[in-house]
This record gives C-alpha cells, sequence and structure tokens, in this order.
C-alpha cells in the first residue's frame, strides 16, 4: 500500500479573508490592528469564501510578556462580540474542539490550546457551577489521517449525543504571505474547511452542518515556498529603493540593518529599475511573479510548506493567548493578569 502524496496539482491558497479583499483595519490598538470584514453572498461568491463576519487581528510580537496580555484582552473583546452577533447567552453550554495533528508542530495549535482551555462540565454533572463559569467541553478529535474519519462526521456526533449550543472550533491555517505566518488572528462564524489551506479537502464544519453557531478560530502557521520567493523579490525592490534614495544621507551609513519594511512607501522603484534588476522577470507585476514561481516549482513537487524555525516556541505562546482568551470570553470569573 502507497502512501505517496502527490502534490504536483495541489493548488495552495490562502485561508485569510483579508489576503483576498482590499480593505483597511476597522481600527488600531497601539501596534495591533483590528479588521472586521461582512461578507454578503455575492461577495463571498468572488473569493470562494462562505458568507458571514470575518474579524482579523494582525499583531507584531507575542513573545513579550506585556504583548501577550494586550494581545488576549483585545481577542477576547473580538471573540465576546463574535459571541453577541450569533446570540449566544452567557449559561449556553460550548464545545470547544481543537483540530490538527498534535505530532506535527505547526498543526498541533487546535490539541494544544485545547489541552490549556478550561473545561467545567463535569463540575456541573457532578455539583454545581459558581457563578461567573459557564459549561464547556473540549474535545481534540485528531485528524482523518490518525482515525480515518472525517472529523465534521465525528462531531455531528459528539453534537447529537452532548447537544451544545455552540461550537469554536481552533485550527492552524495557511497565509500567502510571510509577513502574517504567526502575526495574525482570524476568527468567524462561517465554519471551517479543515486542511483546505494545503490542499487537503475535507467536510466543513459549519452551522449549516453541525445545527449549532459555529465560530472558526484560526492562525496561518504556514506558508508555501512561491510565496516566501515572490515575497522575497519584492522585499528586494524595497531594499534597493531603500538604499538609492538613501545613499547620500550621511546617517545611513552610521545604522545597519534598517528594516524598511516599516518606512514609509515613499522609497519606491519604477518598472524600468525593476527590468534592470531582474531583467524580464522585472517586467512582471507582483501577482504574475507569484504565478511564475508556482508554475515552475510545483511540476517539480518544491512548492514546500514551510514553518519558522522557532515554531515549536511561538506554537505554546499563540495557545496560550488563544486559550485565556477563550477562557475570558465564556466565563465572567476569568481574567488573564
Amino acid at each position: 500500500m502507497s502512501h505517496e502524496v502527490d502534490l504536483k496539482n495541489s493548488i495552495l491558497r490562502t485561508d485569510l479573508t483579508v489576503e483576498l479583499i482590499k480593505t483597511t483595519p476597522t481600527k488600531q490598538i497601539e501596534d495591533i490592528k483590528i479588521t472586521n470584514i461582512q461578507l454578503n453572498e455575492k461577495e463571498a461568491k468572488k473569493i470562494n469564501k462562505k458568507p458571514g463576519n470575518y474579524t482579523t487581528i494582525e499583531f507584531e510580537d507575542i513573545t513579550d510578556h506585556n504583548n501577550q496580555i494586550k494581545l488576549t484582552k483585545i481577542f477576547s473583546g473580538e471573540l465576546k462580540e463574535m459571541l453577541k452577533l450569533q446570540n449566544i447567552k452567557e449559561d449556553d453550554l460550548g464545545l470547544i474542539i481543537g483540530l490538527g495533528n498534535d505530532k506535527s508542530t505547526p498543526d498541533s495549535l487546535g490539541p494544544l490550546t485545547i489541552s490549556k482551555t478550561l473545561v467545567t462540565n463535569y463540575i456541573y454533572l457532578y455539583g454545581t457551577l459558581e457563578t461567573g463559569f459557564r459549561r464547556v467541553c473540549a474535545l481534540a478529535p485528531g485528524v482523518m489521517g490518525q482515525t480515518g474519519i472525517e472529523t465534521s462526521d465525528l462531531l455531528k456526533s459528539v453534537v447529537n449525543e452532548i447537544k451544545p449550543d455552540f461550537v469554536i472550533t481552533i485550527d492552524a491555517l495557511a497565509s500567502s504571505s510571510v509577513e502574517r505566518v504567526n502575526k495574525t488572528i482570524q476568527m468567524t462564524d462561517s465554519g471551517i474547511n479543515p486542511g483546505s489551506g494545503v490542499g487537503n479537502q475535507r467536510k466543513e464544519i459549519s452551522k449549516e452542518i453541525l445545527g449549532i453557531p459555529t465560530i472558526a478560530i484560526g492562525v496561518p502557521t504556514v506558508v508555501d515556498a512561491a510565496s516566501i520567493v515572490s515575497d522575497t523579490i519584492n522585499y528586494l525592490y524595497d531594499h534597493f529603493a531603500y538604499q538609492t534614495a538613501m545613499i547620500n544621507n550621511p546617517a545611513s551609513k552610521l545604522t545597519a540593518n534598517v528594516n524598511y519594511l516599516k518606512l514609509s512607501k515613499k522609497f519606491q522603484i519604477n518598472k524600468s529599475e525593476k527590468q534592470k534588476i531582474l531583467g524580464m522577470v522585472g517586467t512582471l507585476s507582483a501577482q504574475e511573479t507569484k504565478e511564475l514561481i508556482y508554475e515552475i516549482l510545483n511540476p517539480i513537487g518544491y512548492n514546500l510548506m514551510v514553518t519558522p524555525k522557532e515554531e515549536d516556541y511561538i506554537i505554546e505562546k499563540l495557545a496560550d493567548v488563544i486559550a485565556d482568551g477563550i477562557n475570558e470570553a465564556l466565563h465572567k470569573q476569568v481574567h488573564k493578569t
């Protein structure tokens, strides 16, 4: 029996709605940007998404304790708003699902978050919950490669037996931009198709399938090689533009490793300058460049999925933020300090 997976015809797409729609952040709290998008049927069809509410939280650093506290508070607040949109009451029973493979670090966000989630339903079944806590169940069902069962089918059985009032899923996502990896949280009330970002088409998990409100939370933890190469070409242009603009500035000679991505977009080069740097490739648009790189890498099986080298550390921090945020949003008596 062969276990070889043919990735040659797999077309990677982004799981992030904010990458598919030209929009600006709804609000910004210090260095954290929040974007709220409401997709109608027509808009959703254009980008191959489901209609619904999408909230995206973009941040820079999650390794600093104070940043974690700040991000947790913002994430928890946005989740509370999503719960209100779904008319979730304070005493409703919640089922938290950690999707993904705990044996694969970039795909372990869901199961790891479940291990940090405050589960209370067993207390309710054998006693009385204190005021300020709701009934919460949690489950990490694994992936189809481990169980041989479609996760959606498994969850339907669990929902039919336990009869929760709402479901929250947590999963690792894919991004089409290096800049968003491990630095974006997306939540939506439209559900999720596990594995779709890396070409694994599984049955969806949504309100339509489970019969109850379903909120999906995810963080992009991987990006494909084609995106990395095309992003690098764009960074090359930005770097060249910055160096050209600052060549006669004495101060620039004293400063090394300037992060030109954080500078104003006034540093730009035109198409002819791009052509001087990369020849024919320099005449292509950003989208055309990415499509060319995909066309080169995909047939030979080298459009690899890539994750940062420190992913094991970062995934722990992400799980802390998401679990703490969920705990705060669901239980009035829980406050992260």
